[in-house]
């Protein structure tokens, strides 16, 4: 019996889902050793304003949504999805030991920009590959499978960092040097153990082509209507859905330490890690629609939360319950985008999706920090409750049918 439901768990778990979520894993460690300690480099040896470190962060940001549309198209036209992921997290990792060059913002400025842009190349195609690995059956559970090891790696970053700035007492430049290698090691897995595969929903190969498909003859399908109702019933929420650093502040205007900060960080991505596949899992077994929307929902009451909490337990416990919301959403909605897209264009739409959704999230930001500013601290987490409340309320009012997906239990 123990056999017989382990074997049931497995399934849709196959060789390229379980490599792209090693590969993702070691970029996030790698990306997540920087991440937190950059900005203080910048202010605190390089002397860079904030106003460059807010300069620096949108446009890398911005760059790796937009770019993420025009690589899922040009992966559908090519009919390839494997070398837009290696020159992804190739151009990446490169950008880790330029880092260490730095003697002004401006090279980190670069890195930066090289950073999200290869991220932006590889997202859209990798998360086709993903779909393209799988059956759909199983879509839930392979996006939560990737999202739970990319989401490890986000959480044992910043505790390699921390542990090697104040533990060993390494230089920045150090461990710039240092993040270089588990980004390696995931462009090797990619580039010699993932493989380039037809999609299992895609018609038959002509005879005599192995594996990778022929190139494409004519532009990927338009976009279904289905998809853009999802789409702008997502959108609801992105504008609500601010950046994290907004979360942190909150923590630190209510007493948190620097080092209780980073902790509830961890035990956020510890707690989304956890739960991304069981999320996954459920999507494929009682649909995309009451997921997502129970995800939502849960986005709802922490924001509120956020926005009127006041006691130190009261935000620790809202931290746990915020890596609920991100597993029960992220992985959940891409497995959605796969279901409401075919074979030649799901690279375009994973890109329209994922680089919609960032735009919006970028504006977000800035309509929270001005809401922060001019009106109170908590009017963001407020407006966010609400934009997810409206979310959640428009996705279970989409008609049932194609992303639903049909999983025997």
């Amino acid at each position: 019996m123990i056999l017989e439901r382990l074997s049931s768990w497995k399934q849709g778990l196959s060789r390229n889902v379980v490599l792209l979520g090693v590969v993702s894993g070691l970029t996030d460690i790698s990306s997540e050793m920087l991440y937190p300690i950059l900005p203080l480099f910048l202010t605190g040896v390089l002397n860079a304003p904030m106003s460059v470190v807010g300069l620096i962060e949108g446009v890398a940001e911005a760059t790796a949504s937009l770019l993420k549309a025009g690589g899922g198209w040009w992966s559908d036209h090519t009919r390839r999805r494997k070398p837009f992921a290696v020159w992804g997290y190739g151009i990446s990792s490169l950008s880790k030991p330029l880092l260490a060059l730095a003697s002004t913002w401006h090279l980190v400025f670069l890195a930066r920009f090289l950073d999200r842009t290869g991220k932006g190349i590889r997202s859209s195609a990798r998360d086709a590959l993903i779909a393209d690995s799988t059956d759909r059956a199983h879509w839930g559970k392979a996006f939560g499978f990737h999202r739970a090891m990319d989401t490890l790696g986000a959480a044992v970053g910043p505790l390699v960092a921390l542990y090697l700035l104040e533990g060993r007492r390494l230089s920045y430049q150090s461990v710039f040097i240092i993040a270089f290698i588990p980004a390696v090691l995931g462009v090797l897995v990619l580039s010699l153990l993932v493989q380039e595969l037809r999609p299992l929903d895609a018609p038959a190969l002509p005879d005599g082509v192995q594996g990778a498909r022929p190139p494409a003859l004519t532009a990927p399908p338009a976009l279904s209507s289905e998809f853009k109702r999802f789409l702008g019933s997502y959108a609801v929420f992105c504008l609500g859905n601010s950046s994290d650093v907004f979360i942190l502040l909150k923590a630190k205007d209510s007493g948190f330490s620097t080092t209780s900060i980073i902790l509830a960080y961890v035990g956020y991505n510890i707690v989304y890690a956890l739960a991304a596949m069981p999320a996954g899992w459920l999507s494929d077994h009682i649909g995309r629609r009451k997921t997502l929307a129970c995800g939502l929902l849960i986005f709802s009451g922490v924001y509120l939360g956020f926005g009127l909490a006041s006691s130190l337990s009261a935000l620790w416990l809202l931290f746990a319950a915020y890596g609920l919301y991100a597993a029960f959403t992220e992985n959940v909605a891409k497995a959605m985008v796969a279901d409401l897209s075919v074979s030649s264009n799901r690279g375009t739409a994973m890109g329209v999706f994922q680089g919609s959704t960032g735009v919006l999230a970028f504006a977000a930001s800035g309509m929270a920090g001005l809401l922060w500013t001019h009106v109170s601290p908590s009017a963001p987490f407020i407006l966010a409750a609400c934009c997810g409340l409206a979310s959640c309320v428009l996705v279970l009012a989409m008609p049932s049918g194609k992303q639903e997906p049909s999983c025997p239990a």
